[in-house]
């Protein structure tokens, strides 16, 4: 039993040598604290980098005013100009896409009698690309099949001109026109263009509405006339809300091609842009509306078909 302590006791010795060793090398490696550092800093402190957007005015769209003197309107559109000032890569996307889609819609609209104003319904329908929405709407003016083909545009499986910039715009101009030919008033010609002719006439005469401001009607058509205004005014002056782009930045205009007028079959739309000095993925780049390896072409039609250089 002696024995025993003794052993215990000879070896809680070395133990509490060895945490004492440790304790005193452990404390000579560990940093100082200085109690008197600031560990907290105001926020009030930082400069303000976000700030509320300039509702000074006026604002118009096409030529018609918007009543910023209504808070309820002011309220709207300052939100959707915050929405569209702060949601950086997909402003920054839509001023580098301007250069390349802007000249053509503004042309057509132009020699249509359209306003130019009206080009940000492309703007907000697409962002400027050739989305498709999970409904089937297609190309830079989200055409739906019927509506596309009511005007003039070739929908099949081979050819879809919902993704030809120069005719769906033209397209898009005749259908606005139709529009303003029944509503007298650009305003309302873009919520029909985002909800139809018939559901406008419908909740326009149920709530008695002389202005579109006064509806109250589906929240995605509520804003949208808001969301176009504010689409306008940030892409007209950029700088204005902290945007700034240099001259390189912008994507290139698709302008470097020769029009060539088809009217053969073309088996292989890859053969064929490689009998024409290019690829494939550029003869799609530069003609998005063929939709298909292969162009049938019927007897006594044709296609022109740009071939980029």
């Amino acid at each position: 039993m002696k024995h025993l302590l003794t052993g215990l006791g000879f070896g809680l010795a070395i133990l509490i040598g060895w945490f004492l060793f440790l304790s005193l090398n452990t404390s000579d490696t560990l940093p100082e604290v200085d109690e008197r550092q600031p560990k907290t800093v105001k926020s009030t402190q930082l400069p303000q980098m976000v700030r509320p957007v300039d509702l000074t005015g006026p604002f118009n769209f096409a030529g018609e005013p918007i009543p910023m003197d209504d808070f309820d309107v002011r309220e709207r559109l300052d939100m959707e100009l915050l929405r569209n000032a702060y949601f950086h890569r997909n402003t920054l996307l839509l001023l580098k896409r301007k250069p390349r889609f802007f000249p053509t819609i503004e042309r057509i609209l132009a020699e249509e009698g359209v306003p130019t104003d009206l080009k940000y319904l492309a703007v907000a329908e697409s962002g400027l690309d050739n989305a498709v929405s999970p409904a089937g709407a297609k190309g830079v003016w989200q055409f739906m099949a019927p509506t596309g083909k009511s005007y003039g545009l070739e929908i099949n499986a081979e050819v879809d001109e919902r993704y030809h910039l120069e005719k769906a715009t033209r397209a898009a101009a005749k259908y606005l026109k139709d529009y303003y030919k029944e509503f007298g008033d650009w305003r309302w010609v873009a919520a029909a263009y985002n909800m139809g002719g018939p559901n406008v006439r419908k909740w326009r005469k149920r709530q008695s509405a002389d202005n579109i401001f006064e509806l109250d009607i589906n929240k995605e058509t509520m804003a949208y006339v808001f969301r176009i205004v504010a689409l306008k005014t940030i892409l007209e002056d950029p700088e204005s809300f902290g945007y700034s782009l240099g001259p390189d930045d912008a994507y290139p205009v698709l302008n470097n091609y020769e029009t060539v007028t088809v009217s053969k079959s073309i088996a292989d739309l890859g053969q064929f842009a490689k009998a024409n000095n290019t690829t494939y993925r550029k003869l799609k780049v530069y003609n998005p509306w063929l939709v298909a390896g292969s162009l049938p072409i019927s007897t006594g039609n044709s296609y022109e078909i740009k071939l980029p250089r």
